[in-house]
């Protein structure tokens, strides 16, 4: 053979050998160890993670093994249990199912600080029109997971919610957690009782104010009068549990003074496992409405730049959730009357007293917007009407709606029940939101040149619809605990109930882990 076949010869044999060699190493890779312990879910995941190590051990070293052990003690202040994430007893030898149980629980915790314990759509869903994709989040935590490997405080920092509600709660959790639940006693039911009265049960709110802080255990001259140290005290507590601070106490303070401190535990649990859930929906700029504490925030830059109060939906016609963008703003509108409401509210008025229609300055039209008149329509059986409000003073949506997709037909409004806002909790409306101070709203949203054109077109008296330039995130949610900007813990009444289910599901998965 001559020198240059063999020459040539050799060199396509070293090349297809060369070319064969990753071949190999991906072949002997996809070795996977079969563990029992492990779901098909489980090895995808995991198969996912290796591929960009190049299917290399992580969990070797004993340093590495004790960093991840002190990360998942640490869970306990985000309101997990660490006990959900077991660690191997046996140290991994390679890539061997010890080795990818290290990994699983790795995986598994950073998961639920970076998305929830919970599936958030099965409990509490917020509707969107692009919601995040779990596709998405789930490259994202296998991205940060692998980024991280060598620092795995920084990686658990990463996967936590960062926004300064979040850090604030933990911190006030992993006080909660770490000291004994306190005890207080009971207040009895009975009429409501005012400042400066005198009553049997006195002594036991005394108590209990003492018990939570609020009240010094000073000794009262006369045990059963109702006095001004006692007085600040209810409307100190008042203020901290979302309610109005005028030192009545009725029902709604009855409940908030007897909720058992474990139920405030529980209502941290909930409120963490809620704002790991909404990272994913916050924007840095835009509206953010808390529908539980009936409160609208204006964010720039991720900051709080202005707040409001707002009034929702009362607990049997609620607020719905969700993510959307104002697009359009309605000048002057005119309120055409939603059917449940119709039913329900205004035909047992209409059918008691025809002139209602005229105190109110309701129209009645058919459904081809024909003006009909009141005197000719059955209003025991009133078939295919609607009612109208013209712009004007009684019309419940003020001067201006804020307008968004949304299936719910809800939008943000202003209103003439002005003192509804000065109450708690304002439960007051039928699903939409009203504002207070709704022009200072618009004044943050427009640009000087569109708030000059606004101003006019109000001023004018005629309806309008009037588009914005660019359209401003919102997100409707709902968390019952938050912390305020002079780091006090405010609790919120759980209006809709849904803290309760949260809890229950919360309490399930602890029981099968």
């Amino acid at each position: 053979m001559e020198p240059d076949t063999l020459i040539k010869k050799t060199a396509v044999y070293l090349s297809m050998l060369t070319l064969s060699l990753p071949l190999v190493s991906h072949a002997e890779a996809l070795q996977w160890p079969s563990c029992a312990q492990h779901s098909a879910d489980d090895r995808t995941q995991l198969q996912a993670f290796y591929l960009p190590l190049n299917h290399q051990p992580q969990w070797l070293a004993p340093q590495q093994q004790q960093a991840l052990a002190d990360q998942l003690t640490a869970l306990a202040d985000d309101a997990l249990n660490p006990e959900h994430y077991p660690l191997p007893s046996t140290a991994p030898q390679g890539l061997d199912c010890h080795e990818l149980d290290f990994s699983r629980q790795y995986l598994r915790a950073l998961t639920h600080l970076y998305q929830g314990r919970l599936a958030q759509a099965e409990l509490e869903p917020i509707w969107s029109n692009n919601p995040p994709e779990a596709s998405s989040l789930n490259q994202q935590l296998l991205q940060l997971a692998r980024q991280h490997l060598g620092d795995l405080n920084a990686a658990f920092a990463a996967a936590r919610p960062s926004t300064a509600q979040y850090q604030a709660l933990r911190q006030h959790y992993a006080k909660h957690r770490q000291q004994p639940l306190a005890e207080w006693p009971s207040v009895a039911a009975g009429a409501l009782l005012r400042p400066n009265s005198h009553d049997a049960r006195v002594p036991q709110l005394r108590a209990r104010l003492s018990a939570s802080g609020h009240l010094a255990a000073e000794p009262s001259s006369i045990p059963e009068h109702y006095d001004l140290p006692l007085l600040q005290a209810v409307e100190r507590f008042q203020s901290e549990h979302g309610l109005s601070p005028d030192g009545l106490i009725g029902p709604a303070t009855l409940r908030a003074l007897n909720i058992h401190p474990r139920q405030q535990r529980e209502q941290l649990q909930v409120a963490l496992e809620r704002l790991r859930w909404l990272r994913h929906w916050l924007e840095p700029n835009g509206l953010l409405i808390n529908v539980a504490a009936a409160e609208l925030h204006l964010y720039q830059d991720g900051q709080p730049v202005w707040q409001t109060r707002t009034q929702v939906g009362r607990p049997e016609r609620p607020t719905p959730l969700l993510k959307s963008r104002l697009s359009r703003l309605t000048l002057n509108p005119s309120w055409t009357i939603p059917p449940t409401i119709l039913k329900k509210d205004k035909l047992p008025k209409i059918r008691a007293d025809l002139a209602y229609l005229e105190q109110e300055g309701l129209q009645v039209l058919d459904f081809q917007g024909q003006v009909l008149d009141p005197h000719t329509i059955d209003w025991q059986r009133p078939g295919g009407i609607m009612l109208r409000q013209p712009p004007g003073p009684k019309n419940p949506l003020g001067h201006l709606a804020l307008r968004f997709a949304n299936p719910f037909s809800v939008y943000l409004h202003d209103t003439p029940s002005q003192n509804l806002f000065s109450k708690s909790p304002r439960t007051f409306s039928s699903g939409c939101v009203r504002i207070e101070a709704v022009d200072r709203l618009a004044e943050h949203l427009l640009s000087e040149a569109e708030l000059a054109r606004v101003q006019t077109l109000i001023a004018a008296g005629d309806t309008y619809e009037y588009r914005l330039n660019g359209h401003i995130p919102l997100l409707m949610a709902y968390w019952t605990v938050e912390i305020d900007a002079q780091q006090h813990v405010i609790w919120y009444p759980d209006s809709y109930g849904h803290d309760a289910k949260i809890l229950r599901a919360l309490k399930a998965v602890r029981a099968v882990n």
